[in-house]
């Protein structure tokens, strides 16, 4: 695919050269932090995550947009990331559940796109450099490349606030109630709660009273997008409710957890994102297959209290963290994972157990 020329910086001068797709900023770029996803499929689902808000993400598979999109697999209501850096973007779809292409979601939901890149030599770059910020565009080479100079990572950022419901809504209909903090929550991670309880999505903004007003039966942290260390704020809400529910945290919520059982996190070089992460349970020795998508993780020997109950066997880091005299537990990858992987589901069914005998499975 050809069409208008376009340009890809870094903040560090990498230059890259490719067309135009998606939608056209009238300021003839958009800026953010680059990061890289290694998934295979899921496209719709990667663009639509909360997470991404304040990225922009590449795709290190070359054919994107093969199966079109459909309303089916939106995680969001509306795509947070800033863009999607592409080696090959199919114009010709084949799904019997397409409802378009690709290229017309993003145009519809305004996300630029830069379409024959090497994606590979950008992910070496990536790998080598960390996570970095920079820009892309059709406007003049210059004019971009000073718009990358002055981008700006996710480091110090609250993007949860962005993000987060405005109003509280509820969903399923089981006989156990949850509350679910919104930080950027995905729709399969809702679904798999709703599945099982009575589930009440709230705002980030919530307090600790207001979700106790609410009566949960067990309390639910969720993912989201940005620098945990910049959330003073829901990290205080979870440190209060802790010991007054049970709690169950994935991905940010995880981190956020972490914090409260006084640990602290740390930025990792070029995170993890992808469909295919090998965790192992430190309690079972059981490995699973995992999909990720985060930049940041919880520092090794921070917890004031609480045990590593997962690691990741790529790198070591922390996958997961419980404390049984709290009630809690939380993982740093995602089992809703839709698509992706499903070894990791049985975590929903520990949260149902927690709330049904009030005491955490052997960690």
């Amino acid at each position: 695919m050809k069409g208008i020329p376009s340009v890809l910086v870094l903040a560090d001068g990498a230059t890259f050269e490719g067309y135009a797709a998606g939608h056209l900023p009238g300021e003839g770029y958009t800026t953010g932090e680059f990061v890289f996803n290694t998934a295979l499929s899921g496209y719709q689902e990667v663009i639509t995550d909360p997470s991404y808000a304040g990225q922009i993400i590449s795709f290190t598979y070359p054919h994107i947009g093969n199966y079109g999109v459909t309303p089916l697999d939106d995680e969001a209501l509306r795509p947070w990331c800033r863009g999607v850096v592409l080696r090959d973007l199919s114009d010709l779809p084949s799904n019997w559940r397409s409802v378009g292409p690709l290229e017309g979601f993003l145009r519809q939901h305004r996300i630029p796109a830069i379409v024959g890149i090497d994606t590979r030599r950008l992910t070496k770059h990536l790998r080598a450099h960390g996570a970095l910020p920079g820009a892309f565009g059709h406007g003049d080479e210059l004019l971009v490349a000073q718009a990358a100079r002055g981008a700006r990572g996710t480091d110090g950022t609250d993007f949860v606030t962005m993000v987060s419901t405005n109003e509280l809504y509820t969903r399923g209909s089981g006989d156990l109630h949850v509350v679910a903090l919104d930080y950027g929550i995905k729709t399969t991670m809702v679904h798999q709660l709703a599945s099982r309880f009575r589930v009440t999505v709230v705002p980030s903004s919530t307090s600790a009273d207001e979700v106790r007003a609410l009566e949960p039966d067990g309390v639910f942290l969720s993912n989201g997008p940005g620098d945990p260390a910049a959330l003073d704020g829901n990290v205080d809400v979870v440190r209060s409710l802790l010991n007054t529910v049970p709690v169950f945290g994935i991905c940010l919520g995880h981190q956020l957890l972490a914090m409260a059982l006084g640990g602290s996190t740390y930025k990792l070089p070029f995170g993890h994102h992808g469909s295919n992460h090998p965790v192992q349970d430190l309690a079972t020795g059981r490995i699973e297959i995992t999909a990720q998508n985060h930049n940041y993780a919880v520092m090794p020997d921070s917890l004031g209290r609480g045990v590593v109950s997962h690691v990741n066997l790529n790198d070591g880091v922390i996958e997961g963290i419980a404390s049984r005299g709290d009630r809690c537990f939380s993982v740093q990858y995602h089992p809703e994972a839709g698509p992706g992987p499903h070894d990791a589901r049985y975590l929903f069914d520990r949260f149902e157990s927690l709330l049904r005998s009030g005491t955490l499975e052997s960690i």
